[in-house]
C-alpha cells in the first residue's frame, strides 16, 4: 500500500517516511503567484497549512484527491466550512492573497488508486495569473522544480512545521523508480536516494518545468515512491482533459450526499466521542465528554480503573456536515477502565452552556439498556458515517486480548462500524438519547485476540463470529452515581 503525504484531519494519520520538507531543497527567495496553500481550521499548524495548492484557472486551483476528499464524511463532490486557500506568498501564515474555498471536486472515490487529483472552486477570481497546463508529458531527465511547506521532522510539533516556502530542482525519473506507481497516470519526481523530494504536507503540491520562459505544472504531489526514493506525482498531462471540463463547466458533478455527523466528536485525534449529559447535570456543569476505555493514552490494565486523572487532551466537534464546530481540551479523566465495560469519561475545560452558545449538540445518557430487536445509531466522526443498526443480541462476556466486558451489544451483521469508529455514540432513534459506546469488532476470525473479540456464553461456551461488531452499554454509569 502506497504511503500518502498527508496529515488528515479528523484522524490525524501520519503516514509519510519521515523526512525534512522539501528534502535537499532551500527557502524560496520568491513566491510563486500561482502556487499557495490549502489552509483548514482542523489542521494541526498554527498557519493551518494543510496541503499545496496550484492556480489553474481564476477560480479553480489544482491539487491531490486525497487532500479534497479528506474532508469529514469522505465525499468525493461538496462544499466545505472555513477552507481557505493563500496564493503568491513564501510564508504559510502571511501575506499573499487569501481566498475561501466554494466547493471541492475529486476526481474519484479511490483518489489514489484511480487518480490522485482533485479541483477547489475560489469563492472570487484571483488577483494572479493561472500557472498553464502542459502540452505533453514531461520526459525522463526532465528538470523540475518542487515546491512545498511539508514537515522537517517526524513529529506533530510547531518545530516541524516550516514557515517558509521551500524549493529543490530535481528530475522526473523512470517510472520503475518509485514502488507502486501507476505509471500511466503518475510521474516519478526526485532523486533516485530521495534525498531530493517531497514529503509529509507537501500532498498536492506542484512540480513545475520550464517551457520557454514561463513555468508549466508537470504534476501535483502524490504519495511516498518508497524508502529513500523518489515521489509520485499525479501526472497533469494525463487528467488535463477533466481538469478542462470541470473549468469550463462542461462537466459539473452534484455534491455528495453527507449524513448527519452533528455532535460526533474526536478526541486526542485517534477515537470518536461525544458530550454527554444526564438529567442532574447543570448548565454551568464542565461537560462531559464518553468515549472508550481503551481510547485512554495509557490504557489501564485488567481488573483495573482509572479515576480522577487529570489529563490534557484535545478534542473536536463536528457540525451537521462533521465540519469543525468548536474545539475544546480535557481537563480529568473521571472514569476508564476495560473490565467489564469499556467506557471512559472525561471533564472539558468548558461548561455545557459554553459549547450550548457555540451550537454543540449534547447527547443525554440513558439509565436503561437497548433490547435486542431495537434500532439505534453509531454516529461516528472517525468513520465519518451514521451508521443505521439494530441490536442483535446482548452477550453475556466479550473477551479480548486479556480483558473481559459483561452485557455487550453485538450489532446485526449489515451494521459495520470499522476502525476510526472506537468511542463513537449509540443514540437511540431520537437522536439525543446514548445508549451505549461502539468499541470493537471481530476482523479475521481469530479467537479472542487485539481486534478479534470472542463471546464467551455463560456456561463458558465461546464462539467467534467473524465480522460482528460489538458496543458497551453505559447506563451503569448513570445508575453507579458517580456522574452529575
Amino acid at each position: 500500500m502506497r504511503k500518502v503525504l498527508l496529515v488528515t484531519s479528523f484522524a490525524m494519520l501520519v503516514t509519510a517516511t519521515p523526512a525534512a520538507a522539501v528534502r535537499g531543497g532551500v527557502e524560496a527567495p520568491a513566491p510563486y503567484p500561482f502556487s499557495g496553500s490549502l489552509q483548514r481550521p482542523d489542521s494541526p499548524r498554527e498557519d493551518g497549512h494543510t496541503c499545496g495548492v496550484t492556480l489553474v484557472a481564476p477560480t479553480w486551483a489544482v491539487t491531490a484527491g486525497h487532500c479534497t476528499k479528506n474532508n469529514p464524511s469522505g465525499a468525493q463532490v461538496g462544499r466545505p466550512k472555513d477552507w481557505t486557500v493563500r496564493l503568491g506568498t513564501t510564508d504559510a501564515g502571511s501575506g499573499g492573497e487569501v481566498i475561501a474555498v466554494e466547493r471541492f471536486i475529486t476526481y474519484s472515490p479511490y483518489p489514489v488508486h484511480e487518480g490522485d487529483i482533485g479541483l477547489l472552486k475560489l469563492k472570487k477570481p484571483a488577483r494572479t495569473k493561472p500557472i498553464a497546463l502542459p502540452a505533453a508529458r514531461p520526459a525522463e531527465g526532465t528538470t523540475t522544480r518542487i515546491l512545498g511547506w511539508g514537515m522537517t521532522c517526524d513529529r506533530r510539533a510547531p518545530e516541524c512545521y516550516p514557515k517558509k516556502l521551500r524549493e529543490a530542482d530535481t528530475v522526473v525519473q523512470p517510472v520503475q523508480a518509485c514502488d507502486g506507481i501507476a505509471a500511466d497516470r503518475e510521474l516519478c519526481i526526485g532523486a533516485l536516494d530521495g534525498s531530493v523530494a517531497a514529503t509529509n504536507m507537501d500532498s498536492g503540491g506542484p512540480g513545475l518545468v520550464r517551457v520557454g520562459d514561463r513555468w508549466v505544472i508537470a504534476g501535483v504531489v502524490s504519495g511516498s515512491g518508497g524508502d529513500d526514493r523518489p515521489v509520485m506525482y499525479t501526472d497533469i498531462t494525463h487528467f488535463k482533459g477533466w481538469i478542462d471540463d470541470v473549468v469550463t463547466g462542461k462537466l459539473n458533478p452534484p455534491d455528495t450526499p453527507v449524513p448527519n455527523l452533528e455532535g460526533a466528536a474526536v478526541i486526542a485525534g485517534v477515537c470518536s466521542a461525544s458530550v454527554v449529559r444526564t438529567d442532574h447535570s447543570k448548565p454551568h456543569d464542565q461537560a462531559l465528554l464518553l468515549t472508550n476505555g481503551h481510547c485512554v493514552p495509557e490504557r489501564p490494565a485488567p481488573g483495573h480503573t482509572l479515576s480522577d486523572v487529570a489529563m490534557d487532551l484535545p478534542v473536536t466537534i463536528g457540525d451537521r456536515q462533521g465540519y469543525l464546530q468548536a474545539k475544546a481540551r480535557t481537563t480529568r479523566l473521571v472514569h476508564a477502565t476495560m473490565t467489564g465495560t469499556d467506557t471512559a469519561l472525561f471533564r472539558l475545560d468548558q461548561t455545557y452552556a459554553q459549547l450550548q452558545a457555540k451550537r454543540v449538540k449534547i447527547f443525554k445518557l440513558s439509565d436503561r439498556s437497548a433490547e435486542p430487536g431495537q434500532q439505534v445509531e453509531i454516529i461516528s466522526a472517525g468513520n465519518g458515517k451514521r451508521f443505521s443498526c439494530t441490536i442483535d443480541a446482548v452477550v453475556p462476556h466479550l473477551r479480548e486480548e486479556g480483558y473481559t466486558q459483561d452485557s455487550a451489544y453485538r450489532y446485526s451483521p449489515e451494521c459495520t462500524p470499522s476502525h476510526g469508529g472506537s468511542g463513537s455514540p449509540i443514540v437511540l432513534k431520537d437522536g439525543v438519547t446514548v445508549v451505549g459506546v461502539h468499541s470493537t469488532g471481530n476482523d479475521s476470525g481469530e479467537q479472542c485476540t487485539a481486534n478479534n473479540p470472542c463471546e464467551v456464553a455463560a456456561d463458558g461456551t465461546v464462539t467467534v463470529r467473524q465480522g460482528a461488531r460489538y458496543g458497551q452499554q453505559v447506563e451503569q454509569l448513570v445508575q453507579g452515581g458517580g456522574v452529575a
